[in-house]
């Protein structure tokens, strides 16, 4: 299913942009909306990314998406008609000419724009913008207040119920009289203005002087509010495609058994599942992309490990066993499986099973003739001598890799650049003999010879080791659970070994941020809170067709407590590298919806499977067609 977004709202911040946008399939791509916010390095200013994803998590249940970006230069014209309505909010002092003037051309132009909080106090250098805003910031203190609606004809605050929350207590000056003031603050004999509308050209603008920190984020009446204003300032065009939208209700249910690590009280409910087609709406992209659904359930079942072989063909790891059903014959219900799109429209339509019979089959890659599979405690072999992509050789090929916790075990089996196969294991580890050698080590990074005459074992890993992936210079990186989503693997152990006083770590976490920003309203995680505590499958973009930005640069990890694929930006950081925070690209809003692993296909499209107890998807995740046609354009003038 290919998605388009309906009300994309991007949101710009003191260092961090937001963008929204929804649209099923059938709608067109005519809704967007951008919301601005701000931080600043590692220290919040105003924590922009963590509100964005309180009012995603919110909005994005309605057919409002939000994305966010942390980039002044979002503000030209190419990026900002992607949207139909920007959202700022941000500590940014001033504005370049070029900026000002996308902006201003955007907002007269017709799209929404929604300046709230101390977004009255950005762009100081510019006129125009404190008159489009409708007045700045002055001074403040704090309080716990309700204002008051003054105007309850207005379709933003008609039947609009004032709500208490704590805030700073903005007093605005250069206020412009050409607007429409909603609701006021009233303190003894002072009457604020504090939430206004206004018209620029075709535009529609709102103000609110409410939000400074997550009290007022996360409280129901704001969060209707910026429903109601993001409804009004965009287009009337649409808005009538956003009401033929059909999204269905979350349901909520009180059970004992549901696991509350965080101790919160009251506990989150349980979320009752959606159907797939329903679960499908939730999902958001930035709309750059789009998403397209390969092969799903009945036809794939719990899908764990891809990849493909010479001839493009998708094989999966599917598993019913994993995580707790450990067969001591090893005679499972899992199995290999190939699927194939036979008649070109980009979906599966014929499924082969190739090998079945296995127990909690965890990566796959091509070697020799046929696969090598991770199934502890043993790597198989398997391969198909006749012909009918049936597997009719079975061998193990090592043996000795621990069982006692399954998500803890092998995983990432990946052909390296030296012909070596690679992969990871987690603290399950191995003890055993390879290539006539006893071995015993636990987390980390090794490789071996696609026969297993040769084995190393590479370097160490902070914890469960669920990622690999390889730049076109071949630097190698992972990533682990427990807040370590991007590691860069240096210097092989081998190199430090016999030498006394080194350590023989070579090496080390890189990501320079903690916290990820779901969009799911209820995370449930057992450790590492509103962080990476489960990152798996860190891949670098090494294909061509995603905007040059991701060239061997953009390190993308799922995130499956977060229900999101996270990206990071890798940059040069010394005789290593930093990875640093980029917008989630791929997020959902339905607690059902893991995303666990993902490769870049042969197609040049990032490809991400995930696996519920309710549906299982393998989606496409590719520039729009508009994109594609000009990369074909561009082909054919050379």
């Amino acid at each position: 299913m290919y998605y388009r977004f309906l009300l994309p709202v991007i949101l710009l911040g003191g260092l961090c942009f937001f963008f929204t946008s929804c649209q099923p399939t059938e709608q067109k791509q005519e809704d967007r909306t951008i919301i601005p916010g701000g931080i600043k390095g590692e220290s919040s200013i105003l924590n922009s990314n963590a509100y964005a994803s309180i009012l995603a998590s919110s909005l994005s249940k309605k057919g409002i998406n939000i994305s966010y970006t942390h980039d002044p230069n979002d503000l030209n014209k190419e990026n900002l008609d992607k949207f139909d309505a920007l959202i700022l909010y941000a500590n940014h002092d001033s504005i370049s000419a070029s900026q000002e003037k996308a902006l201003l051309s955007y907002v007269r132009g017709g799209k929404g724009f929604l300046p709230v909080h101390c977004a009255s106090f950005c762009f100081r250098n510019s006129d125009e913008f404190v008159k489009m805003v409708g007045a700045q910031f002055k001074s403040h203190k704090t309080a716990t207040f309700t204002t008051e609606v003054i105007n309850e004809n207005h379709p933003v605050t008609a039947s609009f119920q004032p709500f208490e929350t704590w805030d700073e207590t903005y007093v605005h000056h250069l206020h412009n009289d050409d607007r429409t003031v909603l609701m006021e603050r009233v303190e003894g004999d002072h009457r604020e203005p504090w939430t206004w509308v206004r018209e620029e050209g075709k535009g529609r603008i709102f103000y609110t002087a409410y939000g400074h920190d997550e009290r007022t984020w996360s409280n129901p009446g704001f969060l209707d509010l910026m429903e109601r204003a993001i409804i009004w300032a965009v287009d009337e065009k649409v808005v009538e495609n956003w009401k033929k939208l059909s999204f269905p209700t979350h349901q909520y249910t009180a059970k004992e058994n549901i696991p509350n690590y965080e101790k919160r009280d009251p506990a989150p409910m349980f979320q009752e599942p959606f159907s797939q087609p329903e679960s499908e709406k939730f999902i958001q992209v930035h709309p750059d992309f789009e998403l397209k659904v390969f092969a799903s359930e009945p036809d794939i079942i719990n899908p764990i490990a891809m990849a493909w072989d010479e001839k493009g063909r998708l094989w999966i790891a599917e598993t019913i066993d994993y995580p707790n059903e450990v067969k001591e014959n090893q005679q499972g219900d899992d199995r290999i499986k190939i699927c194939e799109d036979t008649d070109g429209d980009g979906k599966a339509d014929k499924f082969t099973i190739f090998a079945d019979g296995l127990n909690i089959p965890t990566s796959l890659v091509f070697a020799q003739g046929g696969i090598i599979v991770s199934q502890a405690p043993d790597f198989l072999f398997l391969a198909d001598t006749d012909g009918d992509d049936k597997a009719d050789v079975r061998e193990t090929l090592i043996t000795g890799w621990g069982t006692y916790d399954t998500h803890a075990g092998p995983s990432n089996l990946k052909y390296g650049f030296d012909n070596q196969i690679w992969g990871t294991v987690g603290y399950s580890g191995f003890e055993g003999t390879i290539a006539g050698k006893e071995r015993k080590f636990r987390q980390g990074f090794y490789r071996f010879s696609p026969d297993a005459s040769e084995f190393e074992f590479l370097t160490s890993t902070s914890n469960n080791t669920w990622g690999l992936g390889f730049s076109e210079t071949f630097d190698v990186f992972g990533s682990t659970a427990n807040n370590a989503h991007s590691w860069y693997m240096a210097i092989p152990n081998r190199y430090y070994e016999g030498i006394e006083g080194l350590s023989t770590q070579g090496s080390k976490k890189i990501a320079d941020y903690y916290n990820f920003h779901p969009i799911t309203e209820n995370v449930r995680q057992v450790d590492v809170f509103g962080g990476f505590t489960a990152a798996a499958g860190h891949n670098l973009y090494t294909a061509r067709d995603f905007p040059k930005s991701y060239w061997n640069r953009m390190a993308l990890v799922c995130e499956p407590t977060g229900h999101l694929l996270a990206q990071g930006l890798l940059e040069k950081d010394g005789a290593g590298f930093s990875t640093k925070r980029r917008v989630e690209s791929v997020a959902s809003a339905d607690e059902w919806v893991p995303r666990f692993m993902l490769e870049v296909g042969p197609d040049g499209a990032v490809w991400v499977a995930g696996i519920t107890s309710l549906f299982n998807t393998i989606l496409h995740h590719h520039p729009r067609e508009v994109d594609i046609r000009q990369k074909m354009e561009r082909q054919c003038t050379h």
